[in-house]
C-alpha cells in the first residue's frame, strides 16, 4: 500500500500542514490497525522494524488528507511529548527520514488546517494505493472492540469506580457483601453479588484514534467473577440483565488464551505494558476476538468480538494475580 514514487513522497510531504502524529512501535501503536505491531504494520503496508515508526498526519495544500511515514521515531515521540504538556513545537521530518507517503488517515482526525480546504480524500492514484480511512463506528467489529480497550485502558478510573468489588463471589460461592460474621460465625446469608450495571461513562477518548463512546460503541457492563476469576454473568445490553450461570465460556476462552501466551510468546506487541499508579502497570493484551485491559494489582476487563458493546470484569480470585504478573514479564514496554 506504500507509496514509493520519490517525487510523490517529496509532493505530499513539502506541502504537509502537520495536524497530529502518533508512534507505530512494538509497544505503542493505533489499536484500529490491528492486534499486534507486525498486523498494524501491514494495514499500511509496512514492513515491521524493530525501531518503528512515526506516523505524521496532515492535510496538503488542497486540503487532502495524507499519512506520512518516517523512521525518525524519536522526532515524532518528542512533539507528541511537547503538545500533551501543551507546548508548542514543530514537527517537520527530513527528507530523508521519509518513508512512504499514504493518501487519507488511518485514524480519525477532529481537527483541520486553518486556511486550506476542508479535509477530503485525495483523488486516486494507483501511485499510492487504496486511500486510508478510519474504522466505520457504526457496527461492532474487531478495530471497535480493540478501541473499547483503549477507552478503557485510558479512563480506567471511570471504568473501575463503576465495580462494586462486593458483586465478585467468594471462593466458597458467597459475594464479599454477602459475609457478616456474628459471634464468631459467619452467616449462611447468600448475596446475589449481580446488580444492573450502570452504562458506560460517556466522553472522552484523545488524541486521534478516538471513536469509542466510553460504552465500548453502545453496551454496558457484565459483570463476572468468583474464585477462578469468570463467575456468573449478568448481560445488561438489552436492560433487564440475564444470568448466564457459572462462568461466561467467552471470558475463560480468554484468560486460556492468555495463559498460553506465557508458554507460547505471541506476535510482538500483543501484550503490552504500560505506566499506571505507584507500582502497577496498565497491561493490555490482545487475540483473536478479544482484548485484556488490567492493572497488574486490581482487576482486569474483557471485550469479545462475539459480545457487541458490552465490557466484562474480571475479580482478581486466586488465579488472576499470577496471570497478570507473568504477562507483565513477557510484555513490550515503551522505552
Amino acid at each position: 500500500m506504500a507509496g514509493t514514487d520519490e517525487d510523490a513522497v517529496a509532493a505530499a510531504e513539502d506541502a504537509l500542514y502537520v495536524l497530529t502524529a502518533v508512534l507505530l512501535t512494538p509497544a505503542k501503536f493505533p489499536s484500529v490497525l490491528g492486534d499486534d505491531y507486525p498486523e498494524a504494520c501491514a494495514a499500511l503496508g509496512l514492513a515491521p522494524l524493530a525501531d518503528g515508526y512515526g506516523l505524521v498526519i496532515g492535510q496538503d495544500g488542497a486540503g487532502a488528507r495524507w499519512t506520512v511515514v518516517i523512521d525518525d521515531v524519536s522526532l515524532v515521540a518528542v512533539a507528541i511529548a511537547s503538545w500533551d504538556c501543551g507546548m508548542e513545537y514543530e514537527l517537520s521530518p527530513e527528507e530523508h527520514t521519509v518513508v512512504a507517503a499514504l493518501p487519507g488517515w488511518p485514524l480519525a482526525v477532529a481537527v483541520a488546517a486553518p486556511g486550506v480546504p476542508a479535509p477530503h480524500d485525495p483523488e486516486a492514484d494507483a501511485a499510492y494505493g487504496p486511500v486510508l480511512a478510519p474504522p466505520d463506528t457504526t457496527t461492532w467489529g474487531s478495530a471497535q472492540r480493540r478501541l473499547g480497550a483503549d477507552e478503557i485502558a485510558l479512563q480506567w478510573a471511570m471504568w473501575r469506580e463503576q465495580i462494586d468489588d462486593s458483586a465478585f463471589a467468594k471462593p466458597g460461592g458467597a459475594s464479599a457483601a454477602s459475609e457478616k460474621t456474628s459471634a464468631g460465625k459467619t452467616s449462611d446469608e447468600k448475596a446475589s453479588g449481580e446488580k444492573a450495571a450502570d452504562q458506560g461513562p460517556s466522553g472522552g477518548s484523545s488524541s486521534a484514534d478516538s471513536s469509542s463512546n466510553g460504552q465500548a460503541s453502545g453496551g454496558g457492563i457484565a459483570e463476572s467473577g468468583s474464585s477462578d476469576d469468570t463467575g456468573s454473568v449478568t448481560d445488561t445490553a438489552g436492560g433487564a440483565g440475564r444470568t448466564t450461570g457459572k462462568g461466561h465460556s467467552g471470558v475463560r476462552r480468554v484468560l486460556a488464551e492468555a495463559r498460553a501466551y506465557i508458554e507460547s510468546p505471541p506476535p510482538l506487541g500483543r501484550v503490552r505494558s504500560s505506566f499506571a499508579s505507584g507500582d502497577s502497570r496498565t497491561l493490555r493484551a490482545d487475540g483473536p476476538g478479544w482484548s485484556l485491559v488490567a492493572r497488574t494489582d486490581d482487576i482486569a476487563f474483557v471485550l469479545l468480538d462475539d459480545e457487541p458493546g458490552e465490557v466484562l470484569p474480571v475479580g482478581r480470585g486466586p488465579e488472576l494475580p499470577g496471570l497478570l504478573a507473568a504477562l507483565d514479564k513477557l510484555a513490550v514496554r515503551p522505552s
